[in-house]
């Protein structure tokens, strides 16, 4: 027998009965209510007369039932997938427990009656309530509802309807401009469950007898394995489709585009197809375009480096370089600069491969080598155009770079990508790369190399001993002890971080800015001296320096730190190999 809820209570009147909020404010809300129809609870939290932690308290204690926090709790998927996603986000609900035959449901809005019968009546057990709050709770239905078991079915659907032969290709491409064709219901729920996870990457990968989905969350791929081999193929063809690509060719990559809308959100997506062993594999990259201009405050680019990046990029001419491994972030940083350039008065012109975010007012080209079009034509081309400020995508070979140094030097802003490990041999990759030692001096203005470190899960974060190697380790960076007092943290892993300990990420960043015993060492090509004055920049702090920082505030761990200090330039050694890896 279902435990009966308690006797209706009139939120409303229980404020007011506690002196929480007047009997004029609770007539403003009534009619808010009646204009919105939004509950009462909400539109007075909305309104400004109550927090909701106080709501909720005053709940909790009139109801004698439990305030959980949701972001601290530990979630049992058996046990949450009692509740069908549907019903959970319609009645704001989730199941947390189970005691004694009971389940403890935690609910937004533990009045509501209509509710409480409606949970009581498909779960078929007696359910205790819990007060939760409609924000937390929110977004950890996005977290605990994962797409998986739905991405499985789907595929096992489409399987079904292909049949032992080959399938017919314009049978397939005909059935799936229907919205109810399993193909596109299975990509729909594959793109619905990365937006979730907040996904950057999507990896298709056909193998001998299953297909593998893995999704790249926070740098780091998870993976999903469906026995129905064959539907690789009918995804391949329908992403072909979407992107506009050639769906007979199978022998050589394509690339292409297309955009998607999901859950009200514009999402970009690159796909880069590849023939395989068993098929071919596809990639794609989600951009979500419905996050709004790039601004250099979103890197999380510390304080006064900002600073002097800003004072960099407002400088009328010189070069500007920004390094790093692929998915380091430099995309972020470079767009969110021309964020703060693109004014009327300034003419922008961007060469891309691609152009991964539309920026207004800027002149966006995208390279196609098919047809010729390389950085370095697209670049002599640009300057014709009268530019204030060029972006080039990357410096990839000496024409480029002897181009973009000479625009430089005669009264361009020229920024551009290097893939180099720090800023220190960025300088001289451009003299190996044959761009001459006076070219390079005259136009150079500064390099930031940057990396993405993974942040501690803030759910369950907890202190963390380094170990006695990563002491010895820690001795290197001359730490004030006063810091070390301070301990470091890790993530034991949880619900909402999927167990690994981390959730985000977060820029690490080293700037070099040229000063006249740098230039004099690269006028006489002098790798030795540039490098020790580099280090001798009293400005200088390398990428390990910066992500110490971040350990030593709790927002990274010392695995994090070591994995960065490992990829870098400085000449600190990493406490344990396997922590990380170069680029």
């Amino acid at each position: 027998m279902a435990t009966e809820p308690k006797k209706k209570i009139r939120i409303g009147d229980l404020l007011v009965q506690n002196a929480v909020i007047t009997e004029d404010q609770l007539g403003t809300a009534l009619r808010e209510q009646k204009r919105t129809g939004r509950k009462l609870g909400r539109t007075l939290i909305d309104l400004g007369y109550v927090d909701e932690d106080s709501l909720l308290n005053i709940l909790s204690r009139q109801l004698d039932v439990p305030f959980v926090q949701l972001r601290h709790y530990q979630f049992d998927n058996h046990l949450v997938k009692k509740l069908p996603e549907a019903v959970a986000r319609r009645f704001r609900a989730i199941v947390l427990a189970e005691r004694n035959g009971e389940l403890l449901v935690g609910m937004a809005d533990p009045l509501d009656i209509f509710a409480y019968d409606e949970i009581v009546r498909i779960l078929k057990q007696p359910i205790k309530q819990a007060v939760v709050r409609e924000s937390e709770l929110l977004s950890t239905l996005d977290l605990v509802y994962r797409r998986t078991e739905e991405i499985a079915s789907l595929a096992e659907e489409l399987e079904d309807e292909l049949d032992d032969d080959a399938f017919d290709l314009a049978d397939l491409t005909a059935e799936s401009s229907s919205e109810d064709a399993p193909v596109v219901k299975l990509l729909k729920t594959l793109f619905e469950d990365a937006v979730q996870a907040r996904s950057s990457d999507i990896h298709i990968e056909p193998d001998e007898s299953v297909v593998r989905i893995r999704q790249r969350v926070d740098g780091v791929l998870q993976e999903q394995v469906m026995k129905e081999k064959r539907v690789n193929a009918a995804l391949v063809l329908r992403l072909k489709l979407m992107a506009g690509l050639n769906i007979s060719e199978k022998r050589l990559p394509q690339d292409g585009r297309f955009n998607v809308r999901v859950k009200g959100r514009s999402i970009d997506v690159r796909v880069s197809t590849m023939p395989v062993q068993y098929g071919e594999s596809v990639v794609m990259r989600l951009l979500d375009q419905s996050q709004g201009m790039l601004n250099l405050e979103s890197t999380g680019m510390p304080p006064e480096l900002l600073a002097r990046f800003r004072r960099m990029i407002q400088r009328p001419h010189g070069m500007i370089l920004v390094t790093g491994p692929t998915g380091s972030g430099k995309t972020t940083t470079l767009y969110g600069a021309l964020s703060e350039l693109n004014r009327p008065e300034v003419k922008i012109i961007t060469a891309e491969d691609p152009v991964e975010y539309r920026l207004p007012r800027v002149t966006q080209v995208q390279v196609n080598p098919k047809i010729g079009l390389e950085f370095s034509d697209v670049l002599r081309a640009a300057l014709r155009q009268d530019p204030d400020v060029i972006l080039v995508g990357e410096m990839r070979d000496s024409e480029t770079v002897e181009i973009g140094l000479r625009a430089a030097m005669t009264g361009h802003l020229v920024l551009s990508t290097l893939h180099t490990n720090d800023s220190i041999s960025s300088a001289m990759r451009l003299i190996d790369m044959g761009a001459e030692p006076f070219l390079v001096a005259s136009s150079l203005l500064g390099v930031v190399a940057q990396r993405l470190v993974r942040r501690v899960c803030e759910n369950c974060a907890e202190p963390y001993q380094p170990t006695e190697q990563e002491r010895i380790w820690l001795e290197s960076f001359e730490l004030d002890p006063v810091d070390l007092e301070a301990g470091f943290v890790q993530g034991r892993g949880c619900y909402q971080c999927s167990n690994t300990g981390y959730k985000g990420r977060v820029g690490v960043y080293e700037m070099l800015e040229m000063n006249e015993a740098m230039l004099d060492a690269l006028r006489r090509r002098d790798v030795a001296r540039f490098t020790q004055a580099a280090r001798q920049s009293p400005l200088y702090r390398p990428l390990g320096r910066c992500a110490m920082d971040y350990a030593l505030r709790g927002i990274t761990s010392l695995a994090e730190v070591a994995r960065v200090a490992a990829t870098s330039e400085a000449e600190l050694t990493a406490p344990d190999a396997s922590a990380g890896e170069a680029h």
